[in-house]
């Protein structure tokens, strides 16, 4: 097969800095602030082999994607690369499983970053339900004004946060205790593999940003850059502070709901309650940001290639504001936020009903890439090295498969109706 760059795309204001800040939002985003804890719960001191996994699959992963990007820029992302290698049946089942579970995890996010401003305030479910509305207003507002705003806040944030990050790792690391680490395992080795893939929440991201590289300066040229710069300070930062989550706080932190506070208690000592809010709710902006940026310049593709409603197609044109999707998005994930508190449904379940669909879509995109890209090249062997580990993750995910299933299901339905209607 023949392979041929797309013509470069003109109207993107992005530059490589921004671009860097987008993706660290969208991979490192709520899953520092929560899942540490989470994994500890589920394989104890061996959750940290899960977390080096993942940092290792991370770096092909985004190589395999960033070389997707470059070579064909456009707001589809992995749909549009689904659609050149499979057709159009694989690019709406992409598209939507992508676009039907940011709802949820932007719920699910959101609930994390208000649970730290509860233990900051009190107040309760109160508390929490008025934090994550507001957090779901702003990010709304943010990429209402356009994706050039989005990506100037995004840097000032990820500065922020890395820097945060950092001050927690260190001045926590003294009180490290190696008799923390022991037993290494205590619920046995195979726990690592659901371990992973409840972290799979964490390293969600890497595909965001491929339904903005028609928003970049130079695609070609700075998503590499940008996406070389994320692996390495997402994965250093991930090891680090699950390093530092299970060293320092030992058994504690498979029962803490707040584990980066805790690291930062201990670092710090006294009330830093208002200081780890402040670091939460920056966190949850930042992963949020990426992602309903994402999720409505997709929208659009969606709506431009007949996989959504026409109604949707408004804003795919690279320097063009999705308003329209991105209005469904913010209102699917206020109906889903309304669900949950409604339900009592716990973040766990959203987690990995969320990560589910997007190792589905990993899983795809990944394939494509094996089709789309030259044989032989460094990228075309990024993509094989990680479709097996995509593929195992995606069967760790259990029972919450059905989400995906069901998904791939009315994504299938619609193209059928739509067919029908318009012969």
């Amino acid at each position: 097969m023949t392979q041929t760059r797309a013509t470069p795309v003109t109207g993107g204001r992005l530059t490589a800095a921004q671009g860097t800040a987008l993706y660290i939002g969208a991979v490192l985003g709520t899953g520092v602030i929560a899942l540490p804890a989470l994994a500890a719960e589920a394989a104890g001191p061996a959750s940290l082999l899960a977390w080096l996994l993942l940092v290792l699959v991370s770096a092909p992963l985004a190589a395999t994607f960033a070389a997707l990007g470059s070579r064909h820029p456009d707001a589809g992302g992995v749909s549009t690369y689904a659609r050149m290698a499979f057709g159009p049946r694989a690019a709406a089942v992409v598209g939507w499983c992508f676009y039907f579970a940011v709802p949820p995890g932007a719920a699910a996010a959101a609930l994390f970053g208000a649970a730290y401003v509860e233990a900051a305030v009190g107040g309760g479910t109160r508390t929490v339900a008025v934090t994550a509305v507001l957090l779901m207003v702003a990010v709304t507002a943010t990429n209402h004004a356009g994706v050039r705003l989005a990506g100037r806040v995004q840097l000032a944030l990820a500065g922020a946060l890395v820097a945060l990050l950092v001050l927690a790792v260190l001045l926590s690391l003294p009180h490290a205790d190696a008799a923390n680490l022991t037993p290494f395992a205590p619920r046995g080795l195979s726990a690592v593999g659901p371990a992973a893939a409840l972290l799979m929440w964490s390293f969600v991201g890497w595909e965001a940003i491929t339904h903005l590289t028609g928003e970049f300066r130079r695609p070609g040229r700075d998503l590499p850059r940008a996406t070389a710069a994320a692996v390495v300070v997402v994965g250093a930062l991930y090891l680090a502070v699950a390093f530092a989550t299970v060293a320092v706080l030992g058994s504690a932190a498979a029962d803490s709901t707040a584990p980066l506070g805790e690291l930062f208690a201990v670092a710090l000592g006294g009330d830093v309650r208002w200081l780890v809010a402040g670091a939460a709710l920056l966190l949850t902006f930042g992963a949020m940001n990426a992602y309903y940026a994402g999720a409505a310049k997709l929208g659009a593709a969606l709506g431009r290639d007949g996989a959504l409603p026409d109604w949707l197609a408004r804003g795919s044109v690279a320097g063009e504001v999705p308003r329209r999707s991105l209005a469904v998005t913010a209102g699917l994930a206020f109906l889903a936020l309304a669900a949950t508190l409604g339900t009592g449904l716990d973040t766990h379940s959203l987690v990995l009903v969320t990560t589910g669909s997007f190792t589905t879509v990993y899983v795809i995109g990944v394939a494509s890439a094996l089709r789309l890209l030259p044989r032989r090249s460094a990228a075309w062997y990024a993509a094989a090295a990680t479709l097996g580990v995509v593929l195992f993750l995606l069967v760790m995910t259990g029972v919450y498969l059905l989400w995906p299933v069901a998904v791939t299901a009315a994504a299938l339905w619609y193209l059928r109706v739509r067919g029908r209607v318009r012969s």
